[in-house]
């Protein structure tokens, strides 16, 4: 085999430069770069994603004493009072807030536009 014959191997990916010939078809794992799996792309970071997507989320946040509705956002860093009846919703820490005793939550789904 000549050296341009070799070359072209090479570039089309039928040989690799590291390898001998008797490991040519062996490959260690096959990605499918168009179609991940959920559980890895959820596990990346949110610019490393295939499309990228924020890890942050509005939820609406249901009032314990009153069952009034408040929309709030996950990551908050301020105190959230409940409109009605001034209770506060949730507090912050570092991260993401935490929901006081009581209150439930849902995501808000992104059609509101």
């Amino acid at each position: 085999m000549c050296i341009r014959d070799r070359y072209q191997r090479r570039v089309r990916g039928i040989l690799h430069p590291h390898t001998s010939n008797s490991t040519m078809g062996k490959r260690s794992r096959a990605l499918d770069m168009l179609h991940p799996i959920a559980e890895e792309e959820k596990k990346k970071h949110k610019l490393k994603r295939l499309v990228q997507s924020p890890n942050s989320f509005f939820m609406d946040v249901k009032c314990p004493g009153c069952f009034h509705i408040t929309p709030v956002f996950r990551h908050a860093q301020t105190v959230v009072f409940c409109s009605a009846c001034s209770t506060a919703l949730c507090q912050p820490t570092g991260g993401k807030c935490r929901l006081t005793e009581g209150c439930s939550y849902r995501k808000k789904v992104d059609g509101g536009r």
